[in-house]
């Protein structure tokens, strides 16, 4: 079993599927393992990530594990964290931050993925792509889905982009940092608990 695995995530990291509508060569940026007890969804990598060939490599990175109260070794250990954005890679960059995942990704790759992912404790769902894929019954916006977090909890939990571009976001709905961020945090030591 642990062949078929390595012959998928080997297959992911040698696809070609979209190299024509993309500004640099394809670099899928995953980290997937069966085991893994959380799963991060998020968008698609960015500049740095595509650069560092390892996905979060920046910033929004940094403010990322804070939120969810890891440190870089738990975050970067597959057998914890898989890290599935809806594009594997970097789509390029547009007038307000990075362009929208390639749309041919998701359908050719998620389900295979997280179908393995049988031992899944809880999805952190990032930003309006991952949101509509993985949230059926998302909200309009962003923020009207994380504000509505509860409704998913405690196996998902959507969240807006940690990107410094959301500093005035998290300036405005103070209610994030205050109520739900403790609230994931002690939800991630739960799960990390239950993995020893």
């Amino acid at each position: 079993m642990a062949e078929d695995n390595a012959a998928l995530l080997a297959r992911v990291r040698q696809c070609t599927l979209c190299s024509e509508h993309l500004p640099l060569q394809p670099k899928p940026i995953l980290q997937w393992h069966p085991n893994a007890r959380i799963l991060i969804a998020g968008q698609a990598p960015g500049r740095k990530a595509h650069q560092a060939n390892m996905p979060f490599a920046d910033a929004s990175g940094e403010r990322l594990r804070t939120w969810l109260g890891l440190t870089p070794g738990q975050f970067y250990n597959p057998q914890l964290v898989a890290i599935l954005p809806m594009g594997f890679c970097f789509p390029g960059s547009g007038n307000s931050g990075d362009l929208a995942p390639r749309p041919e990704c998701a359908p050719t790759w998620q389900q295979v993925l997280l179908q393995q992912l049988t031992r899944l404790q809880l999805t952190v769902v990032i930003g309006q792509y991952a949101q509509a894929y993985h949230l059926t019954d998302a909200k309009k916006t962003v923020t009207a889905t994380v504000a509505n977090w509860q409704q998913y909890w405690p196996e998902r939990v959507p969240l807006p982009h940690p990107s410094p571009r959301n500093n005035i976001w998290l300036k405005r709905n103070p209610w994030f940092t205050a109520t739900l961020l403790p609230t994931l945090q002690a939800r991630v030591q739960q799960v990390l608990a239950s993995c020893q």
